[in-house]
């Protein structure tokens, strides 16, 4: 009897491994293909993030090109690397001051600090004054300015944007409120006006002011190519929605996790309409799709870049930021 039941047990978990791996084939071979068309990274890696839509309106397949500088991000590892290009330029030299949107949330507060720690001077775009004095590491930087301003206004962006004579932006706002203590009604109502009113929220109309400020700016160039005016935290996924029932199953790996089957209140479709006005708005710019972001994930990891939208996986939010930022002196970003 007992040998009997260790024989079903072992054919049921032959049955329960075959079912799996046909159910995740596809996107095994896709993040398989991923990895190895990105030459900058070796080894297993931790995380899988998501980038896609390079600056002057082009695509590119990684954030390794020809240019010879390459940040720390984006280079390849000391022990494959026999280049000997020069270090690149710090960032502080190739940028005047970075607006940070939603500079207190879970992202955006590690965006301003590594900006800080880089000698960048910044513009922290706050709802809340009161706020960004307890959640940012220092609020007495001599490089930080911050200044309430209401997302949903254009007149108010462009006036923040001129008042402190800004070259570049990072938008890492959410469209609402992600603190912590937040309630969950609270949430709700915020997701319910991105349903009621897409054309109104922040992205929809913030992030066109951002661009409409920074276009008359000096073009931003390293080495003869251009460099992002905006970095754009979007979110991986935003295109699944609108799959055709076949992508979807030949991609269920991709297309069946919760946020894209669920996609509550439109917010991916919110997001992609935000990406689609970015990209007519005549600046340079890049578009960053990050995979599930988790505080509880390890830190510090060696990311992996593709385009597309079938990444899946999960990032800490201080490699999220060092991603936005380091794209700002990334010319082939």
């Amino acid at each position: 009897s007992i040998k009997r039941n260790v024989i079903k047990s072992r054919n049921y978990l032959k049955i329960l491994a075959t079912m799996t791996i046909k159910r995740y084939a596809t996107l095994a071979a896709a993040s398989l293909a991923c990895i190895s068309s990105t030459n900058a990274f070796s080894g297993p890696p931790s995380l899988l993030t998501f980038l896609v839509q390079s600056t002057s309106h082009k695509t590119t397949n990684t954030l390794v090109g020809n240019s010879p500088y390459s940040t720390s991000l984006f280079s390849t590892p000391p022990e494959r690397n026999d280049d000997t290009s020069p270090p690149p330029p710090p960032l502080s030299t190739l940028v005047s001051r970075v607006a940070v949107a939603g500079a207190t949330g879970r992202t955006g507060k590690f965006v301003v600090q590594s900006l800080l720690s880089q000698k960048v001077p910044v513009l922290a775009l706050v709802r809340d004054p009161s706020k960004a004095s307890t959640v940012l590491d220092d609020p007495t930087d001599e490089l930080l300015t911050i200044r309430k301003t209401d997302l949903g206004s254009r007149n108010d962006v462009l006036a923040a944007l001129d008042e402190n004579q800004c070259d570049a932006a990072i938008w890492c706002a959410t469209g609402f409120s992600d603190a912590p203590d937040q309630s969950i009604w609270t949430k709700l109502q915020a997701l319910f006006g991105l349903a009621v009113t897409p054309k109104g929220t922040i992205d929809a109309v913030g992030l066109p002011a951002l661009a409409e400020g920074l276009k008359s700016t000096p073009k931003r160039v390293l080495d003869g190519k251009s460099l992002p005016k905006i970095v754009m935290l979007s979110s991986a996924g935003v295109t699944r929605p609108s799959w055709s029932e076949e992508k979807k199953l030949a991609l269920e790996g991709c297309a069946g996790i919760p946020i894209v089957r669920l996609n509550p209140f439109g917010i991916l479709d919110v997001k992609r309409e935000s990406e689609e006005t970015l990209r007519t708005c005549g600046v340079d710019y890049t578009i960053f799709r990050p995979c599930g972001l988790n505080d509880s994930w390890p830190s510090n990891q060696r990311p992996i870049f593709s385009q597309g939208d079938i990444a899946v996986g999960r990032i800490n939010r201080k490699d999220v930021a060092q991603i936005l930022v380091s794209i700002l002196s990334a010319p082939d970003a």
